[in-house]
């Protein structure tokens, strides 16, 4: 758990219920808030950062930003949380340090929006003092999973979205210095 100030782990089913997870999360988040999402190819990134946006209010059309590295998704005036945060959405796979997180110029928007970056653990820490950390596990992986260079599984089946996950989040420094009391129920969302 290295310096994390706690740590709890929730277990999905569906997409849907990793979605939901992520709108509760959403709704409690603030700008300024960073989070890192670490897991292999299908693990529900994605649609945990979608159930974010919906979560925070943002325009819907979340996308991975994979090729462009970084998206923004405006908060939506007439939305559920009207004057709330933008949602800064980075993938950070094809940075290898620090230096190129820094040459994207998050240190723009970490105080006016909340800022998700996939793949960027070890990369944006020193962004701010404080992070969610979000970690999400497949629980099957089979011929179609892949070591990668340091050590983890990049799984290319991603037919079975359904398949359940396992999601560990961390909370570190100030901002997070106890967990968000939607993870402290055993139940967090409907259906869960």
């Amino acid at each position: 758990m290295s310096d994390a100030q706690w740590e709890r782990t929730l277990t999905v089913t569906t997409a849907e219920q990793t979605h939901a997870l992520a709108a509760a999360v959403g709704e409690v988040l603030e700008a300024g808030d960073l989070l890192v999402l670490t897991g292999e190819l299908g693990a529900g990134k994605t649609t945990f950062t979608q159930g974010l946006g919906e979560g925070l209010g943002v325009r819907a059309g979340i996308i991975s930003p994979t090729f462009v590295l970084v998206r923004i998704h405006p908060n939506l005036p007439d939305g559920p949380r009207p004057g709330g945060p933008d949602l800064v959405h980075v993938d950070a796979y094809r940075l290898d340090s620090t230096a190129e997180i820094d040459d994207i110029d998050l240190e723009n928007t970490m105080d006016t929006a909340v800022t998700v970056v996939e793949w960027g653990r070890d990369r944006v820490e020193h962004l701010s003092d404080s992070r969610l950390e979000v970690d999400l596990h497949r629980s099957v992986g089979g011929a179609a999973a892949a070591p990668t260079t340091d050590g983890d599984v990049m799984d290319f089946d991603t037919d079975d979205d359904d398949e359940p996950r396992t999601i560990v989040f961390r909370g570190f420094g100030p901002r997070w210095a106890e967990a968000p009391q939607v993870l402290e129920t055993t139940s967090p969302v409907k259906g869960l």
